[in-house]
């Protein structure tokens, strides 16, 4: 199980030193949409810069412009991002094939998934590479949460990636689904010693 981190302070400095510090217990490095919000690509750019041989995912979860959006972000350095999946399929479409020529690739994100069960079984054909979904903060929502992840995983052979909003108290719960990855952000972003809640989370998915 792979860990990524992501970033998601609008101050794009914070992000870069914090990156800087965990860069070594991560997978995948995630730029958050709050940062793209202020800083657009230049944010992207800084990263791929700063970090040349690793895996960056552009959480940029497009909703229309497939193609030109996913053109605009994989010239600029990522290496995956992310199409909604209650968005048309005709945008989802676009943006995986374009992503594709371009030799990046596309996480679907059901953050606004309408029908989960119809979307999965559509994402593949569709062009996307993986599926992204989030489990919530609350724990009275989990039985809601394990029907979808358990709808999703029997309807596809796409690799699920779960963000969590959520701590070391719910890191068990998620290594027993095993996903092909997790996104961890605040719990180690804004720990008083990152690196080492990092190194945590990063040996325990390993």
């Amino acid at each position: 199980m792979k860990l990524q981190i992501s970033f998601d302070d609008p101050i794009l400095e914070k992000n870069i030193e914090m990156a800087q510090q965990v860069v070594h217990y991560c997978d995948v490095l995630v730029i958050g949409t709050l940062p793209l919000f202020k800083h657009g690509i230049m944010i992207l750019e800084r990263f791929r810069k700063e970090f040349p041989d690793k895996t960056i995912f552009t959480d940029c979860k497009i909703v229309n412009k497939g193609r030109d959006a996913a053109a605009l972000f994989s010239l600029a350095g990522t290496d995956w991002i992310s199409v909604v999946a209650g968005t048309n399929r005709e945008v989802i479409h676009g943006a995986c094939s374009k992503a594709h020529d371009l030799g990046k690739k596309v996480i679907l994100d059901f953050i606004n998934a309408g029908t989960p069960g119809q979307e999965t079984l559509e994402a593949k054909s569709l062009g996307a590479d993986a599926i992204l979904l989030h489990q919530p903060a609350e724990s009275k929502d989990d039985l809601v949460f394990f029907e979808q992840w358990e709808m999703v995983k029997g309807n596809t052979s796409l690799p699920i990636i779960i963000a969590t909003k959520r701590g070391r108290e719910n890191l068990t719960q998620l290594c027993a689904f095993n996903p092909d990855s997790i996104i961890v952000g605040k719990s180690i972003t804004d720990n008083a010693d990152p690196v080492a809640e990092a190194q945590f989370f990063y040996n325990q998915c390993k």
